[in-house]
């Protein structure tokens, strides 16, 4: 039996051809590749990295390579998709139980800073892709329209609680405050802007807390 499935287009969408594994043993070798495709990637960058290498640094033939991937933009897509599933950290309140609305938003970009910190290099590869590849561009889009949806929605529970401004729109603002922790995560973790993390998230957070015009003392309460 073969070891592995046709998935369509993909989790991403990125290829028609893209095949996940049958078995454990495929499975095995298919996030070897990746966690090598990673490797490769920090180290060389997009356009210098090579199948070769991938297939070399995972300990399997370049035919291994394509039995789980069509070329080196399909296992890159497999690798953005990954990191997009570490970094959004979905359900905050329900899994640390705060209620406290400041305290959630801080937990929040905290919990994306630290992710962003540990995917660093691999940002910097993302955003050297989408200049060359509009599929990466698209999917860029997709990672962050993920966290602005998810803002979004916090927002509009704030407001339905009484607790933050009524006369801001929540998909405009959850966009606006969105770009704003990823755009000051980038010029930390990927530029080397000297920032004291700790002093960044604080910043972050008070800024959010102005904007929304957020009200002390309140708890956000569960529907």
């Amino acid at each position: 039996m073969s070891d592995r499935v046709d998935s369509g287009s993909g989790a991403t969408g990125s290829s028609p051809g893209r095949v996940l594994p049958r078995t454990e043993r495929g499975e095995r070798k298919r996030a070897a590749l990746i966690a090598a495709a990673r490797e490769v990637f920090e180290r060389d960058g997009y356009l210098d990295a090579k199948i070769a290498d991938i297939s070399k640094a995972a300990g399997a033939s370049s035919g291994s390579f394509y039995t789980y991937f069509d070329g080196k933009d399909d296992v890159f897509a497999a690798l953005v998709e990954q990191v997009g599933r570490e970094m959004l950290h979905p359900h905050i309140k329900a899994r640390t139980g705060v209620t406290d609305p400041r305290a959630l938003i801080d937990a929040a970009n905290r919990e994306y800073l630290v992710a962003y910190e540990k995917n660093a290099r691999l940002m910097a590869v993302f955003d050297e892709a989408q200049h060359f590849n509009p599929e990466f561009r698209r999917l860029r889009l997709e990672r962050a329209n993920s966290f602005v949806l998810r803002n979004a929605k916090l927002i509009r529970e704030l407001q339905q609680a009484g607790v933050a401004s009524v006369e801001l729109d929540p998909l405009i603002t959850a966009q606006a405050l969105s770009g704003m922790v990823s755009r000051m995560a980038a010029i930390v973790f990927v530029q080397g802007q000297r920032i004291d993390v700790d002093e960044l998230a604080i910043t972050l957070t008070q800024l959010w807390v102005n904007a929304l015009q957020l009200r002390p003392s309140q708890v956000l309460r569960d529907k």
